[in-house]
């Protein structure tokens, strides 16, 4: 019996070279700009229990404002406002969502509440 010849258009898979993890792992391990990252990370870290000081310090500021005048402070409504999108940048970077380090590295300090 002849043996069959595969189609003219079949093409053979590609040979995969045999992956070797333990080596992907020690490359991954001796990679210096994790090792880097993982130094910027503790800083933001810091930088966002800061932040978290502010904010709660904001909000004390701001009830008592509201509490004595009936209205809001537009300046502390502001920093409230430029202070959560900055907690936004530190969450997005501390969980990989971003590599653009937050303020005050990669990033400018982002805007507050616009007047009217």
């Amino acid at each position: 019996m002849p043996e069959q010849e595969p189609p003219k258009d079949h093409v053979p898979p590609p040979e995969e070279p045999l992956r070797d993890d333990r080596n992907d792992i020690e490359t991954n391990v001796k990679s210096r700009s994790t090792w880097l990252r993982l130094v910027f990370m503790i800083v933001v870290f810091a930088l966002y229990a800061v932040s978290r000081v502010i904010v709660f310090a904001v909000v004390i500021l701001q009830f008592l404002y509201v509490l004595f005048s009936g209205s809001t402070n537009p300046k502390l409504a502001g920093l409230g406002q430029s202070l959560a999108a900055y907690t936004y940048q530190i969450i997005r970077y501390l969980t990989f969502n971003s590599d653009d380090k937050p303020y005050p590295f990669d990033l400018e300090w982002p805007p507050g509440v616009e007047s009217d």
